[in-house]
């Protein structure tokens, strides 16, 4: 069965609504065949990666970069799993009250080091998530479980 990992920093209600968005979308009942595993980004480690066949990502932007927890996640992760995760496909959300752009372009550039795959546009929100804002995520997590189907 393949597996999506989903690996997040929910420290606000807002990223909550979203990780829950996410959720949904990956746990989509056609898509029943992905096994879909949720990880705190400060309980996350290699071992979790290296199971993984696709890896969502979700963080708040945090003074115009990735949270600490998620760059805590990358830094516990990197070097292990470096040789062995190569093409991974990922996607990835972030939440800022009024900019986002620090925090999607430091993620970016660790899973591009990293050779993953981006196989979803990224979901960028400010402020409040809206109805669209929760679509969008509904159909992040979905898109990143399909892929698995190939």
């Amino acid at each position: 069965m393949p597996r999506l990992l989903v690996v997040h920093h929910t420290p606000s209600p807002a990223m909550q609504a979203l990780l829950e968005a996410v959720l949904e979308g990956a746990r989509d009942p056609e898509l029943a065949e992905v096994e879909v595993v949720t990880r705190a980004a400060l309980a996350a480690g290699p071992v979790d990666v290296l199971a993984a066949d696709a890896v969502l990502l979700g963080t708040p932007a945090n003074i115009g970069y990735m949270s600490g927890a998620l760059k805590h996640f990358f830094d516990l992760t990197y070097y292990p799993v470096l040789q062995e995760t190569a093409g991974l496909p990922f996607g990835l959300w972030v939440h800022g009250q009024d900019d986002t752009a620090g925090a999607e372009r430091s993620v970016l550039k660790v899973a591009g080091g990293l050779g993953w795959k981006q196989s979803a546009a990224v979901v960028s929100v400010t402020g409040d998530p809206s109805r669209d804002d929760l679509a969008a995520c509904t159909e992040l997590g979905g898109t990143l479980a399909a892929v698995l189907f190939g």
